[in-house]
């Protein structure tokens, strides 16, 4: 006999004697699979044996009450209202075919069936009917329980399934994923008598899901458009580190200071590849679920609920208060880096002139994006987080062609993919359900006539990389539910503190793209190496903030601008800005000291090197030389790891830094990858 090739996906009826006869054979006890047997069968009898479900089995079990069915359906009451209309079709198109169609949760239970209405009451007798569970541990070898258990597509026709009195049936199944992350929320199965069987139902299940799972994607967009326009006022008057998380318990939305917060707490923040946060995740009744608990970073004061007009929980807000790295101005304040122009930045370009510098590359820096200002390329800016590349942008459209234009920002990395695209597009009215009124300009069509700064476009995600390739290169937009172009024009300015050229390479990139946005550039230097910056900035801060929060008179002591200076800064200028305005706010004396300091800086200079590190010092030091002082520090940091196993807080111990600056550091870096290759090795 042809053996069954490995991965075939169709059951074939002409082999239904030799798969029974296998069946008997397997209870006897033979060992070596059959010829005749598809993989996905004999693999599926085994965990049913391994189970110790009876063959002998007529029926699955009765179904549970009428109120436990209700309190089901009541749970899951998302995948049935996406389901329903799709459900309520099945009644007709399935009508005199001999087949139904059942939708599952993820425990198996069959929630509802719609279908030929003679074949409904012949299902009865299995038991194959709302309330009763069909998993493989319950009912043997199934579509429905198997399709869950390997979480794909699966036909299960007449003697493969594993229990005799279900022998007479065949059907076909499909789990039903999010559309967010793939978690498998459901599984639709139609079935029938043997005599029904069709390859045709498999596909059928498939389209079946999909459809499901478009409308989840719907609605989901829906409440995530409701959860924003619910926390607006927020975004706009707040002082803190703000992080919104939607009812799954993913993040749609940070700002800049949380995302800085966050990193020093030391979770982990990317909203182009959201981590879920379970704990965070709103149960039916509106509450948090909180199983697993809350991560160890997260304090449950600093999470506030988000209600709809309804008074339906859409969301939850995090709020990040920041006296350790010091909290955030409000306002426009908030988005620059630096901002009345001090005596060291009298003789700036026009446009700069909010720059606060001694330092000779960074006026070259500044000098080279006034000259390019007066073009209309696209300029990118690179340096580091916090270097001030939001500044450079103001300055460049406040000395371009565009100046009279509007300015209009966007954090790449500040939004979730779907969210970004309609920040970026904008939507015309009626687009999706929940779209707002009369749609919504996009930033792109905003920034007609000026400049738009994309901030972080490294983060952006791959697949919305070619949409606004095409609007660069012909001038033009369309709105998300929209077929008629909207012309315009605008200067493109763009910011990152990754490596462009390492992420094409990589294939997170696109390397059209990458030309098109880096026709010049312009890069910004860190703080830690610019001579004279540091006491220039901190004296410059004191100034500012003593009079923003009415201390009076009040300075830096020597002992205290020495310890700023011996800092490496890896949060550039706006960490600094936030250490100052800490110890401002955490003393009352007109000298402010090194007492005031956060705990991190407190401890960063003059402790010892242990004897790990100080011999992966001395391996560097006789290595091959590095090309610049990051790539150094890097490798120290890649050795440090190696030599203390993963641990990072031994690390961060034995490189006599804190704990928080080094998950800044590996993450400016990249070197997740060599933490998670040391720990696995």
């Amino acid at each position: 006999m042809t053996r069954v090739p490995e991965g075939q996906m169709f059951s074939d009826p002409g082999s239904d004697a030799a798969v029974m006869a296998a069946w008997e054979r397997f209870l006897d006890g033979e060992s070596r699979p059959s010829d005749s047997l598809r993989a996905l069968v004999d693999r599926s009898w085994q965990r049913c044996q391994e189970q110790n479900v009876d063959p002998d089995k007529r029926s699955a079990p009765p179904p549970v009450d009428e109120s436990m069915l209700e309190s089901m359906k009541e749970h899951h009451g998302e995948l049935l209202q996406a389901s329903a209309p799709i459900m309520a079709c099945a009644r007709d198109f399935l009508a005199e075919t001999g087949t139904v169609m059942a939708l599952a949760d993820t425990s198996c239970t069959i929630l509802t069936m719609e279908g030929d209405n003679p074949t409904i009451g012949t299902a009865e007798s299995i038991h194959l009917l709302p309330g009763v569970s069909w998993s493989e541990r319950i009912c043997g070898t199934n579509a429905i329980g198997t399709a869950l258990a390997v979480g794909e597509p699966v036909q299960i026709h007449s003697a493969e399934h594993y229990c005799a009195g279900i022998k007479r049936w065949t059907c076909s199944a499909t789990v039903i994923r999010h559309p967010h992350d793939g978690e498998i929320i459901g599984v639709v199965d139609v079935s029938g008598l043997s005599e029904s069987y069709s390859r045709q139902s498999l596909a059928l299940v498939v389209t079946t899901a999909s459809r499901i799972e478009n409308k989840i994607a719907m609605r989901e967009m829906e409440r995530r458009y409701h959860l924003l326009e619910a926390s607006l006022q927020r975004w706009s008057n707040g002082t803190d580190g703000l992080v919104l998380f939607d009812r799954r318990g993913y993040p749609v939305r940070a700002n800049e200071i949380a995302q800085a917060a966050m990193t020093s707490l030391g979770a982990d923040l990317d909203l182009s590849a959201p981590r879920r946060v379970t704990a965070l995740a709103i149960g039916d009744n509106g509450e948090l679920v909180r199983t697993p608990a809350l991560p160890a970073w997260l304090r449950p004061e600093w999470l506030e609920p988000v209600y709809g007009a309804q008074g339906q929980r859409l969301g939850t807000l995090l709020v990040l208060p920041l006296p350790r790295i010091g909290r955030a101005i409000s306002g426009e304040g908030a988005r620059r880096l630096v901002s009345e122009p001090a005596v060291a930045a009298n003789d700036m370009p026009s446009g700069f002139t909010s720059i606060i510098t001694r330092d000779p590359a960074l006026r070259e820096a500044v000098r080279k994006a006034d000259q390019l200002a007066r073009s209309k390329v696209p300029v990118l800016l690179l340096g580091e987080t916090g270097v001030g590349k939001e500044e450079f942008a103001q300055g460049l459209h406040k000395a371009s062609p565009f100046r009279d234009g509007p300015y209009v920002a966007l954090n790449c990395g500040g939004l979730s993919r779907e969210l970004l695209a309609s920040e970026l597009f904008g939507y015309v009215d009626g687009a999706f359900t929940g779209a707002r009124r009369g749609g919504m300009v996009g930033k792109i069509e905003a920034a007609n006539g000026g400049t738009l700064f994309l901030d972080e476009i490294g983060e952006m995600p791959l697949d919305l990389q070619p949409h606004l390739l095409r609007v660069l290169e012909q001038s033009e937009i369309y709105r998300l539910g929209e077929n008629v172009p909207r012309k315009v024009s605008f200067r493109l300015i763009a910011a990152t503190h990754r490596d462009l050229r390492k992420e094409v390479a990589d294939g997170r990139f696109r390397m059209d793209f990458f030309y098109r946005v880096a026709v010049t550039s312009v890069r910004i230097p860190p703080l830690r190496d610019r001579v004279g910056d540091v006491r220039e900035l901190a004296r410059h801060f004191v100034e500012r903030f003593s009079k923003q929060h009415e201390l009076g008179l009040r300075r830096l002591d020597e002992e205290l601008l020495a310890r700023l200076e011996s800092y490496s800064w890896p949060g550039n200028v706006r960490e600094l800005r936030n250490v100052v305005e800490s110890v401002l706010l955490m003393s009352d004396s007109e000298c402010v000291g090194i007492d005031a300091l956060p705990p991190e800086l407190l401890g960063m200079a003059d402790s010892p090197v242990s004897a790990p590190v100080a011999t992966a010092l001395g391996a560097l030091a006789t290595n091959a030389p590095v090309g610049s002082i990051a790539e150094g520090e890097a490798e120290l940091i890649r050795r440090a790891i190696a030599a203390t196993h993963g641990n990072l807080t031994r690390a961060a111990r034995e490189l006599a830094i804190a704990k928080s600056t080094l998950y800044q550091k590996v993450k400016l870096y990249g070197l997740e990858r060599d933490i998670g290759r040391v720990r696995a090795g």
